[in-house]
């Protein structure tokens, strides 16, 4: 189901939850909503579904208007699944009685999954990994197992648009990896439009066809992950998802020459406008190296953290603000060391290389 949100806002009072949201969601796609608390992506995800009513605009589903300022299609009337990050599981219905749930009562579920229903609910608990625990009740469950109740449950209706709000959250480092790789595998299988808020970057990065970064009810960039890493067109976007440094310096057309040493030339031809017109340069910190003092810019070793396959410094440059970098560990750099900096991947994107090296002293 293609969905498309236009010049949507919300207001509560005064407060102006969200403002002038376009975007458009394909038939199939994983689009995540990323953004940092309070910036409108639980907000967004309501009004999807239903619970809340736009201020202004207008959010059309397979052509159809669900929500306007003047109406608002209430959720059961939607053809949408929704998995919270809470679970959500009735407690007196064991997981094969929740799965089976909304295939009685969702008024779009197809008749020829109503007709087999018995083999729907077997089809859903095989495809989550649930086949052994049909007849637990939620209470025998674990916080991963649970949620994978919640998605089989959402998922066995056949719902064109599914919406989740943070549902990995509440779950463990390693857990939260393992459910990334189902809720993709499950989305191929299944070819529901999916609609995953979050504000963990690395869920975003790791599962969306399409992100859209949200920052005080605004749309900061809508594209893909390697767009959104690579790319970014704004100093939030940048320092958001990836956490890039943000560099002080002077542009010269396409080449930049920081403050910390404007003996270094960089070159930026992929940087956009808008973030070189403010005078910066974004740098992944695994697009630093370090090594011996030499060319580059110098700096001093404060901190270092070993995290197995790389190390993560905090380097004091000459300016005085710091930088992070992560690097391999086949060089190891202590507190104090002193230190110069460069770029080996000046262009992330691998595209529109200069002939000049990224990196001279005048």
């Amino acid at each position: 189901m293609s969905t498309i949100i236009t010049g949507v806002s919300k207001h509560f009072g005064q407060t102006t939850a969200l403002s002038n949201i376009d975007l458009a969601i394909d038939t199939g796609s994983f689009t995540a909503i990323l953004g940092p608390s309070g910036c409108g992506k639980t907000t967004l995800l309501r009004l999807l579904a239903g619970f809340e009513k736009p201020s202004t605009g207008a959010i059309t589903m397979n052509g159809q208007t669900v929500a306007s300022q003047k109406k608002a299609i209430p959720p059961e009337k939607r053809n949408i699944g929704m998995v919270f990050q809470s679970f959500a599981l009735w407690p007196h219905l064991k997981v094969k009685e929740q799965i089976r749930f909304p295939l009685k009562h969702h008024p779009f579920t197809p008749m020829e999954i109503k007709k087999k229903e018995k083999e729907r609910v077997l089809k859903m608990l095989k495809m989550t990994g649930l086949d052994k625990f049909g007849n637990r009740m939620p209470n025998e469950l674990s916080g991963g197992q649970k949620q994978r109740v919640a998605i089989a449950r959402a998922l066995a209706p056949q719902p064109a648009l599914l919406l989740m709000d943070e549902p990995l959250s509440s779950l463990d480092a390693e857990l939260r990896m393992d459910l990334r790789k189902e809720i993709q595998t499950i989305h191929r299988k299944m070819n529901t439009s999916v609609v995953y808020v979050t504000h963990d970057q690395g869920e975003a990065l790791a599962m969306a066809d399409q992100i859209v970064v949200m920052k005080d009810g605004k749309i900061e960039q809508i594209g893909t992950p390697e767009e959104i890493y690579m790319n970014p067109k704004t100093l939030f976007t940048a320092t958001f998802v990836g956490k890039a440094n943000l560099m002080r310096g002077t542009w010269f057309g396409d080449h930049f020459s920081p403050h910390a040493d404007p003996s270094v030339i960089w070159e930026g031809n992929w940087v956009s406008p808008e973030i070189k017109e403010q005078g910066f340069f974004p740098v992944r910190p695994e697009q630093f190296q370090l090594k011996k003092p030499g060319d580059g810019i110098a700096g001093k070793v404060k901190n270092v953290m070993f995290q197995g396959k790389e190390i993560h410094y905090s380097v004091e440059i000459r300016d005085g603000s710091h930088i992070n970098i992560h690097s391999g560990n086949e060089i190891r750099f202590e507190p104090g060391d002193h230190v110069a900096v460069i770029i080996h991947n000046p262009c992330p994107t691998g595209e529109k290389k200069l002939n000049v090296p990224s990196i001279h002293a005048h």
